[in-house]
């Protein structure tokens, strides 16, 4: 029996995903989080064969909370399973330490697949990320730190220096400090700019 921890913070995904598993037979939800900060603390406390998380929960959450799982227990796999398009975090996703990502439009035999895959020790990538993760190396964005990703995407979406700090919990001088390296990193010279660039590569 491969053992799951399930973290999203909207019950009726969690509710869903546990009929889909519970249906394949081999697969249990042994632990249910609502955040970030909750799956840390349940994976701290227990055993599991994979968590599939959400990139998008409150507290700890994305890349942030990929790295963290990861540090906490190396041998942990973990399946994303997103509302973003794998254009846009894909590739950042499976760099953190993630075996695999799925978007929430995908089918169920397709989740239940990848999540057999993933704790037999392989990786779910699909056609579609693996273009994403060769093309982000070449891509000025792809130079960016995960941070720095982060709040070019949050600045794009119309967010300013005082949200974005309290959103990722960091200081205004930080998030401008890393707006500037932002701009200076993709070549461009305004916010307008980068919403712009945003638009084009889609990150948005």
């Amino acid at each position: 029996m491969i053992r799951i921890l399930v973290a999203d913070d909207h019950e009726i995904v969690r509710d869903g995903l546990k009929r889909i598993l519970t249906a394949a037979g081999d697969l249990q939800v042994a632990g249910e989080a609502a955040s970030g900060d909750q799956a840390l603390a349940l994976v701290r406390a227990h055993d599991y064969d994979v968590v599939m998380l959400d990139m998008s929960m409150p507290g700890l959450a994305g890349i942030d909370l990929i790295k963290r799982l990861k540090a906490e227990k190396p041998a942990l796999k973990l399946l994303v399973l997103s509302m973003h398009g794998e254009h846009q975090y894909a590739a950042r996703a499976l760099k953190a330490g993630a075996s695999g990502y799925l978007t929430k439009d995908s089918a169920a035999e397709q989740l239940v697949g990848a999540l057999r895959k993933i704790a037999a020790g392989g990786v779910h990538v699909s056609d579609a990320a693996a273009a994403s993760l060769l093309a982000s190396e070449k891509r000025l964005h792809g130079a960016l730190s995960d941070r720095e990703f982060e709040v070019l995407r949050l600045l794009a979406s119309g967010l300013g220096p005082t949200e974005i700090g309290e959103r990722l919990h960091l200081s205004v001088k930080t998030v401008s400090t890393h707006k500037a390296r932002i701009l200076e990193k993709l070549d461009l010279g305004s916010t307008a700019d980068l919403v712009r660039y945003a638009m084009e590569h889609q990150l948005l």
